[in-house]
Formats: structure tokens, sequence, C-alpha cells
């Protein structure tokens, strides 16, 4: 039947049990035919039928081997786990890096990028978005989840994490109403010393963003940077050869499901001349 549509549609059409259809509508009445033939090609066998050839080893091979023809592959949705949210590498064995990924957890390798093994799949978080090494000693990992980005697709994280044995276990260090980290740096001279920059949520304001400082190694976090309750801080860095002197980026956004609202008064570049504990 098929093959005298596409053959010859008009004598299909001019069939006197069918209603006159204007010729604009050829197109729905051949998917209406062909719909209707799939459904009857696919329509359910009866219940013995169905027993009777599952029962027999030729059913089965034939169900078999249609299942064969049709492999596992992937349809989507994108593959988002590509997306690097930083770099540390160690400062003694060049050939160990870490990496945070945007949705995909911390990655370590000890060979150049040879081969990589995940390190951080048994945390409540999947994204990351900041990992530092402590300079004094660099088996101490801190990383920040939450991946640092505005996307709709971003993962948010809670908090912030430690490890004292090169990723091999983990502890979480505080500042769950984070949900986004930027950076996050150590003093070169204590390592108690950390300064964390948190953006926020993105999705509704509030939450713990800003500058956060630690002197006890992250058991208590001090806000020391207060941008407002929908700006946060996105990134860190010591000057050169001065950990005293810390600048601050602070960015402020909302993302709701019409629109996305990217910077304003909020926003700026911050310094902290005594170890950031005060900006201006």
């Amino acid at each position: 039947m098929l093959h005298l549509i596409q053959r010859s549609p008009d004598r299909f059409l001019r069939n006197p049990t069918v209603r006159p259809v204007r010729r604009g509508c050829r197109r729905g009445w051949l998917s209406a035919a062909v719909v209707a033939l799939g459904a009857a090609a696919f329509a359910p066998t009866s219940p013995a039928q169905t027993a009777s050839e599952a029962d027999s080893g030729e059913g089965r091979a034939a169900v078999e081997a249609a299942l064969a023809g049709l492999p596992l592959r992937g349809i989507g949705p994108a593959r988002m786990g590509g997306r690097i949210a930083d770099i540390a590498v160690h400062p003694e064995r060049r050939s160990t890096w870490y990496l945070a990924v945007g949705s995909g957890g911390v990655w370590k390798t000890e060979n150049a990028g040879t081969t990589w093994r995940p390190i951080f799949d048994e945390q409540k978080s999947y994204s990351t978005g900041a990992v530092a090494l402590d300079p004094s000693n660099p088996e101490v990992v801190w990383v920040g989840t939450g991946e640092n980005v505005s996307g709709r697709h971003v993962g948010w994280g809670d908090g912030v994490y430690r490890s004292r044995d090169g990723g091999a276990t983990w502890e979480r260090m505080g500042l769950a109403g984070s949900q986004h980290i930027g950076r996050i740096l150590v003093d070169p001279r204590d390592s108690r010393v950390v300064l964390v920059a948190a953006e926020g949520p993105l999705w509704n304001g509030g939450g713990e963003r800003g500058v956060y400082r630690t002197e006890d190694g992250g058991a208590t976090w001090a806000p020391v940077l207060d941008a407002g309750p929908d700006t946060g801080a996105t990134d860190l860095e010591f000057a050169p050869g001065d950990p005293d002197t810390v600048y601050a980026a602070t960015y402020q956004r909302r993302r709701h499901i019409w629109s996305f609202l990217g910077g304003g008064p909020g926003s700026g570049i911050h310094r902290s001349d005594d170890g950031g504990r005060t900006f201006r």
C-alpha cells in the first residue's frame, strides 16, 4: 500500500471511499496513512501467542538477534563534563596536576596527563570551581565546590573541602552556603591562613558570598569583604612576593528563568594591605 501511495498519490486521494480533500492536504493524508500502517505493524499480539513464542528457543533467539542490532549509545545531553574550572600543579613534582572540573569533580595525574584518575567521586558535590595546593605542604589540597560560571547549566556545591594526603581522603571545611567558589588562596607563610572567593547562589540572593578568611585552617571563617546580597567574589590574588597585599574581584549577578542580570554597582576591584583582614 505504501508503494501505491508513493507512486500514485492522486489515485489514492481519488478513491471514492475517501472524502474529497484539497491538494494542499495530501501530505497530511499520507502521514496519517503511514502512521496507521506503522501502528498495525506494531500491534500487540495475543497473550497466548506471546507466551508460546517466548517459550520457544526460536523466539528467544529472534529477540536476542533484534537486541544485538541496537547497541547503547550516548544521545545527550551534550557532554558538559569537559569544562575545566581550575588547575593546580605540584611545585616539586611537576608531573602531578590536579584539575577541578565544572561538572566532573576533581581529577589527578602523576605522569603529566598521560593517565588520569578521579579523586573526588565519593564526596557530595560533583561540581567544582577551584583547586589550590598549600605552598608550605603541597600534599594539602583545597577544593571549592560549585562551578565558577553563571550559565543555566551550572552545578552548585556545598562548600570548601580539604585533603591532607594528596586527594586520597577529604574533609568538608564549611561555607556550605557559598554554592559557587571562584578562588582559594593559601598564605605561603602560614598554612592556617586561607582566603576564599565565594560567588554565592546564582538563582537567589543571600547565602555566603564575598571573601572569607580563616586563621585556624578552616575551623572558623570570617567574612572580610561583603559587597551586598547579590554580589559575590569571583577571584583573588596575592601581589607577587607580598602576601599582605591581596586583590579581590567582585561581580554582581542574578539569574532568573527568563533572564540573566550580569554586572552592577557591586562589581569592582578591591585591595587589602593587611593580608585580607580588611578591603577597600
